[in-house]
């Protein structure tokens, strides 16, 4: 077994050509293959080979895909993500000490022109009680 794994991701977009502008400023990398329809970025840190895919077939609104993330090691990385997509023109979303899937996080929020929502985050606190959970507020009723 191979210790170079990296998590394949393949997108379906409508947006081709804003795509690919969107993923080279999101991950600061121009494609490392772009043929007509078809582009690929590998990315060392995360592990990551993500490729777009011209389709008539991308989401229009809610798919089953939630959202993508990255996890980074600080508070830091957050904002330095931050301020670089920002100055790179994309609108983000910033949550700092939020509690979401059960860890005190700190966040920012992108979206490529698809609608895909990516998230930049950092775990500063684990198996935190979600407060959205319906088991913590019925139990908060009860009492």
């Amino acid at each position: 077994m191979t210790t170079n794994q990296k998590v394949h991701v393949a997108l379906n977009t409508n947006k081709f050509d804003e795509s690919v502008t969107f993923y080279s400023g999101f991950f600061r990398k121009e494609p490392m293959k772009l043929k007509s329809g078809y582009a690929k970025f590998e990315l060392d840190t995360p592990g990551l080979n993500i490729t777009l895919n011209k389709s008539a077939h991308a989401p229009k609104g809610p798919s089953s895909l939630n959202h993508l993330g990255i996890q980074v090691s600080s508070t830091e990385e957050v904002a330095d993500a931050t301020k670089r997509l920002a100055a790179a023109g994309f609108t983000t979303l910033e949550e700092n000490d939020t509690v979401c899937c059960y860890a005190l996080q700190d966040k920012v929020w992108v979206a490529d022109p698809n609608g895909y929502r990516w998230e930049i985050f950092v775990v500063k606190e684990d198996d935190v009680t979600d407060k959205n959970d319906p088991a913590v507020q019925a139990a908060a009723s009860e009492e």
